[in-house]
């Protein structure tokens, strides 16, 4: 669903606000792109990520992937429930929406796997935001524990 962000449901905006405040922590001078990222989980609670680039590029982590991998790591009773990722470049938010890259997705996949759950994924915009009710409306042919069988 594409929207304004003005629109989205007020723990969705909450969550991206959190998002917007994280691109603050990334790390990026290289690319100067920052991404924030943050995750409701299923107790209310909320874990936070940005990128973090390295001179050797496949070194970088990105925003959505520190965020989840944290909050899993310290919290693995909770379910992501949520993710809501923003992105700073050129001395603002992004006008459009930004997507998670292609190892993001496969990592919200498996978690969804993990947890036997959807996860809504909320991508900010500026001029429009993105709200995708679960990982395979990004990713539709997912690669996960039944590829393996």
């Amino acid at each position: 669903m594409i929207t304004e962000y003005t629109t989205i449901p007020t723990d969705f905006a909450t969550l991206v606000d959190k998002a917007k405040e994280m691109t603050r922590n990334s790390y990026a001078p290289y690319s100067n792109f920052r991404v924030g990222a943050a995750v409701l989980m299923s107790d209310g609670s909320v874990a936070t990520g940005a990128n973090q680039e390295n001179a050797a590029y496949g070194d970088s982590i990105c925003a959505e992937r520190v965020a989840l991998l944290f909050a899993t790591a310290n919290h693995p009773e909770l379910k992501p429930v949520a993710i809501a990722i923003a992105a700073y470049s050129n001395g603002k938010f992004t006008e459009d929406y930004i997507s998670p890259c292609g190892s993001c997705r496969q990592v919200i996949s498996e978690m969804e796997n993990r947890f036997d759950c959807s996860i809504k994924i909320i991508m900010y915009g500026s001029s429009k935001t993105c709200i995708a009710d679960t990982i395979k409306d990004l990713l539709p042919l997912t690669f996960g524990e039944n590829s393996l069988k």
